[in-house]
């Protein structure tokens, strides 16, 4: 080797640590387990292929609760992450987080990237807007509840899928004289029985436009509709055509096995059934009342976004930026819609899905979708803006299992779980006034 290879080597070395110093470190604290998880590893590692200036790092900080409980306990040590994934029931503790977040419209202006929120649909980002319709965190994994439903049951009882709770209740009825040990079963009560079932009848779960204009709002899902709903869930209960299985998804099991004909459940619970189904299934749209509205609104989503932390230095955010758009891409959100089962984020990533056919080679993927953008969002569709949602839905669930178990009547489980919950409600506005 003589000397001038031998020193082009030694510069070369001692360039390389400069180099990989140049790039700027993006961590993202997340909740995404399993093979999620392992996607959202994959998606980051795309992004850091793509360019070189910034390196995104992906931290999985446990289930959602926890995640945000990190965060926000990050932030107050100065040691917080420069994106958080927070699920849809944080958003208003985050907006109350004064100083602590980076509205993604403000971020992507002022890092020069092309950012238009028309791209976005807007039954998904109307979760995530201020009064203004500026969009405060960036969507990632939202799904909304659907109807799943095993073909073989339904063959054997001769009913089709119900598009009605009215015909839900037939069905159920003839499936249990056909045998089958249950109608249906539910995951996620509050978000699917009182939450989706409001939103789609156009009626308020909550004063103040479901608290989008203030932190005054109080509680409203003990009204006529829901009273009446939860009621016949009760009966159904007794009679055998409903079957309650447990809090968030706990109920899968009662469909897997075939217990439970039919199941409500997340749009992002296809690839878990599509695993654990060991029989044919179908995805129809989550059924509405037809004594009560002649045609149902969008459903409301679930699920998580991105918001970018302050305190950051400058080049963070152009990174923060950055990652944003490379996630808003056509190819990068078809893919991960594809995936994992989430609703795309953008309309030409709904194109994109469609032209290549997945809709087609995937019957049910699609159906969501559908529900989600097949009109404008109301007041009473957009979301829900309130402060300690995650401890009022526990409230929710407290007080629904009395209802299942027999215990009270829905009347009184209703207006028990809205005093419950409007007190915490007071304690949110009296701490962030």
């Amino acid at each position: 080797m003589n000397k001038m290879t031998l020193s082009a080597l030694t510069l070369s070395a001692a360039l390389l640590p400069l180099a990989s110093q140049a790039a700027t470190e993006i961590e993202w604290w997340h909740a995404m387990g399993g093979t999620n998880g392992e996607k959202v590893n994959e998606i980051a590692a795309n992004f850091n292929k793509s360019q070189s200036d910034y390196i995104v790092k992906p931290v999985y900080k446990g289930n959602y609760s926890e995640t945000m409980t990190a965060a926000i306990a990050a932030f107050r040590a100065h040691q917080q992450p420069d994106i958080v994934q927070v699920f849809e029931v944080g958003t208003a503790t985050m907006m109350s987080a004064k100083g602590a977040i980076y509205p993604v419209y403000q971020l992507m202006k002022d890092s020069g990237e092309n950012f238009d929120s028309k791209n976005y649909l807007s039954a998904v980002t109307g979760y995530y807007t201020d009064s203004d319709g500026n969009m405060l965190s960036m969507p990632f994994n939202s799904s909304t509840p659907v109807l799943y439903y095993n073909k073989d049951l339904l063959a054997k009882a001769n009913v089709e899928p119900p598009k009605t709770w009215e015909e839900m209740d037939e069905a159920g009825k003839k499936l249990r004289a056909a045998g089958v040990q249950c109608g249906f079963t539910t995951a996620w009560q509050s978000w699917i029985q009182l939450e989706n079932l409001s939103a789609r009848h156009n009626v308020a779960f909550a004063t103040e436009d479901d608290g989008f204009k203030s932190t005054k709002a109080e509680l409203a899902f003990n009204g006529p509709l829901q009273v009446m709903h939860i009621s016949k869930m009760a009966e159904w209960q007794k009679e055998g055509v409903f079957q309650y299985g447990g809090r968030t998804n706990d109920a899968a099991a009662k469909f897997y096995s075939g217990e439970c004909a039919m199941y409500t459940e997340s749009s992002a619970g296809y690839s878990g059934i599509r695993k654990n189904a060991s029989f044919p299934f179908g995805v129809s749209q989550l059924p509405y009342w037809q004594s009560q509205i002649d045609k149902p609104l969008n459903t409301i989503i679930g699920g998580a976004s991105l918001w970018a932390m302050q305190g950051k230095p400058n080049d963070h955010y152009k990174g923060v930026a950055k990652f944003f758009s490379y996630l808003s891409q056509p190819e990068v959100q078809a893919d991960w819609h594809q995936f994992s089962g989430y609703l795309p984020i953008t309309q030409a990533a709904y194109d994109l899905t469609k032209s290549q056919g997945f809709y087609d080679k995937n019957p049910g993927t699609e159906t969501a979708v559908i529900q989600m953008t097949s009109g404008t969002p109301t007041v009473n569709s957009k979301g829900l803006r309130l402060g300690n949602f995650a401890q009022i839905r526990d409230i929710i669930d407290e007080e629904l299992e009395s209802v299942w178990s027999g215990k009270q009547d829905a009347k009184t489980a209703l207006d028990t779980a809205v005093k419950r919950g409007n007190e915490l409600l007071r304690k949110f506005e009296k701490a962030n006034k």
